[in-house]
């Protein structure tokens, strides 16, 4: 079985070889919004995270899941073709690292920036706005902000941005003061 190294490189490469496809037929847009689809369908669905990753399925049943999957909610054909491939090769384990890589891609084409926030809530409409505001102001730039809960922060919030983590989570806090009491 590959590592975790392996596959996210998988995925990376899967998702450069996508987005330059996608690219010269100019359908960007259409594949990445196919691609928040199915995200969105993955974390919805414990099936389909069971085709994608035991090994009990053969690459033809994934592929004909994905693809079935893909046509039923009308995906763009460069997409359906995409995930028909990447399971034939038996790399639809890594399909979750190639959503993200081509969001990434495709969000630095146009030039804006991914931010991941995390919070031990979820955040109503005003204080992901606030959020947005507070990341467009101290990057100079529109951030595409993708947003999840962790109960483990406790309160606070974590902000990632690109390998950069801004951590004012209570539990990291928390973690800083246990270690300075054990120190002194």
């Amino acid at each position: 079985m590959a590592d975790d190294t392996s596959l996210s490189n998988v995925g990376s490469r899967y998702a450069q070889a996508l987005f330059d496809l996608a690219s010269d037929q100019k359908q960007v847009a259409a594949v990445e919004a196919d691609l928040n689809s199915l995200k969105k369908a993955l974390a919805e669905s414990k099936d389909l995270r069971v085709l994608l990753a035991a090994p009990t399925f053969s690459s033809e049943d994934k592929a004909k899941g994905l693809v079935g999957v893909g046509a039923k909610a009308k995906f763009n054909m460069t997409t359906l073709k995409f995930l028909g491939l990447l399971a034939a090769n038996g790399r639809a384990a890594a399909l979750p690292e190639v959503i993200t890589g081509f969001a990434k891609l495709s969000a630095a084409a146009r030039g804006a920036v991914s931010a991941e926030v995390t919070t031990a809530i979820a955040l109503s409409a005003a204080q992901a706005k606030g959020v947005q505001a507070a990341l467009r102001q101290a990057l100079g730039k529109d951030p595409e902000i993708t947003t999840r809960v962790d109960p483990a922060l406790l309160g606070g919030i974590k902000v990632k941005v690109g390998s950069r983590l801004f951590d004012a989570s209570l539990r990291s806090k928390l973690d800083s003061l246990k270690f300075a009491l054990k120190r002194a």
